[in-house]
């Protein structure tokens, strides 16, 4: 866009007569110069303008620019406002998408060629700018962004009984061709992005890994991004977006780096990488050898997901709609009883466990240090524990090397509360290190494993234990913080 060759140079061969002739000819005559070009009255133009003041798009008054700006087409027009502060300010004139807004049968009426110029013309002296600036264009973009949305909302309808989740999540966020970017920024404001380069859909989650040949100092970054992508349909009738069409960025979650000790977590290393947890749901690798970024994986939970790829902005994220608490009066343990946990242990690839646990209950005297304990596996009864597939790692991949780490892998939580409503989701990278304290189950002679994760909304507490060449699930407990659970239901424990 920054050159004025083929677009803009078609675009002045087009304008009308007069136009950009009569600015030369009124700068000359400011600055008392004699005229070599003519204009269309007959004087001339300046004899050195173009070699002491040379011109270029920009310098253009914006009257002269909305006028170049209406001959572009819509992806071009779009390219425009990314050129400079003020080609944005130019591309979201609201004559202009006003014009498309109608041009393009946005409106129910159908509008003719000359009926639209005057349609517009009209309301840019009534109504049009009226508006805020840019107030046509995001109606035109949203417009746009429903239309490839048709059918989606049937698709969310069906719930899984499993999960409590809608069923179809992960073939809607495929139909709406959505996925997810790294935005790293440093100190100087400047942003990199970088391309998936592996997604991998689990019963209710979707994990995420971001690779680069070269990624920037991490001394230097201080936020990283994570954008839900959609592409804007400027042709309604293709599926398949084109290279040119524009995306438009969802704030999913935002990370603070300036001091990346603070907010990460280590849970697990080989022989070339630490891995590092930053809450919610971020996994980030580094190499032991210095500094530098391996790889980025999200393990990003159903929940709202496709709201929150979808409705945020660039700059703040998709808020979700206030809970009210239904109250009631009737039940004294209101908030204790009824809950349903989903859980899944599983890495990019293989799942080693799901399971789903029903009628969780927490009796009054297990509310302890702020949480609710709610037993899912109880180790004394061996008839509930649960055979786990393989032993737990996870693999990780560049250009040049490759690995798995031993006992770390991704975790989804799901909580419903007695409604069957999600009351707490979770995806995280987890770890299982080993037991300080002796088994407490003697069927098991083996090696035990302890899972732990914990956040402001609960915590899950895991025991593995080995014996006969295989893993067994012997221990699970969930705990619900008593403030999330006097929050939702209206109580006071």
């Amino acid at each position: 866009m920054g050159s004025e060759t083929d677009g803009f140079a078609s675009v002045r061969k087009r304008m009308d007569d007069g136009t950009l002739s009569q600015y030369l000819y009124s700068k000359s005559l400011a600055q008392g110069q004699t005229c070599k070009y003519k204009k269309p009255g007959g004087q001339k133009f300046p004899q050195q303008l173009l070699s002491k003041h040379p011109l270029s798009v920009e310098s253009l008054p914006a009257e002269i620019l909305v006028k170049i700006f209406s001959y572009l087409d819509v992806a071009s027009l779009l390219c425009a406002g990314c050129v400079s502060k003020r080609f944005s300010l130019i591309a979201s004139d609201n004559v202009l998408w006003c014009k498309i807004f109608a041009c393009r049968g946005l409106v129910k009426r159908t509008w003719k060629s000359s009926a639209v110029d005057k349609h517009a013309e009209s309301l840019a002296q009534i109504s049009v700018q009226d508006k805020p600036l840019g107030y046509w264009k995001k109606e035109c973009l949203r417009t746009w962004t429903s239309s490839g949305k048709a059918g989606v909302g049937q698709m969310l309808r069906s719930i899984n009984k499993f999960t409590g989740l809608p069923r179809r999540t992960a073939e809607a966020l495929k139909s709406l061709g959505v996925h997810w970017i790294v935005v790293l920024k440093d100190k100087s404001g400047k942003e990199f992005v970088v391309e998936p380069t592996g997604v991998h859909f689990h019963d209710t989650s979707v994990t995420v890994s971001w690779t680069a040949a070269f990624w920037p100092n991490l001394s230097s970054l201080t936020a990283l991004q994570i954008h839900g992508v959609t592409w804007v349909h400027l042709d309604p009738s293709s599926k398949v977006p084109k290279k040119n069409w524009p995306r438009r960025r969802s704030l999913v979650t935002e990370y603070d780096l300036t001091n990346l000790k603070a907010v990460s977590v280590p849970i697990a290393s080989d022989k070339l990488i630490q891995l590092s947890c930053l809450t919610p749901g971020l996994l980030m690798a580094l190499w032991k050898e210095g500094v530098g970024i391996t790889f980025v994986m999200a393990c990003l939970h159903y929940y709202h997901l496709l709201e929150r790829s979808t409705l945020g902005s660039a700059t703040s994220q998709y808020q979700l709609p206030p809970h009210q608490p239904l109250l009631d009066d009737i039940d004294p343990d209101c908030g204790l009883h009824g809950y349903y946990l989903h859980i899944e242990l599983h890495n990019n690839e293989e799942s080693f466990m799901s399971g789903g646990f029903r009628n969780l209950f927490c009796k009054r005297d297990y509310i302890q240090n702020g949480y609710l304990r709610l037993t899912a596996i109880s180790y004394k009864k061996t008839s509930e524990h649960t055979a786990f597939s393989g032993r737990v790692g996870l693999s990780w991949k560049t250009d040049g090397f490759e690995g798995k780490v031993q006992n770390c892998c991704l975790m989804d939580v799901t909580v419903l509360d007695d409604e069957e409503k999600p009351f707490w989701c979770v995806s995280t990278p987890v770890s299982l290190r080993p037991s300080a304290n002796s088994s407490v189950c003697y069927d098991y002679t083996g090696q035990s494993l302890n899972l732990h994760y914990c956040d402001a909304e609960g915590k899950i507490h895991m025991v593995l234990e080995w014996e006969a060449d295989q893993y067994y699930l012997t221990n699970l407990v969930l705990y619900l913080s008593t403030d999330k659970v006097n929050n939702w239901f209206g109580t006071n424990y």
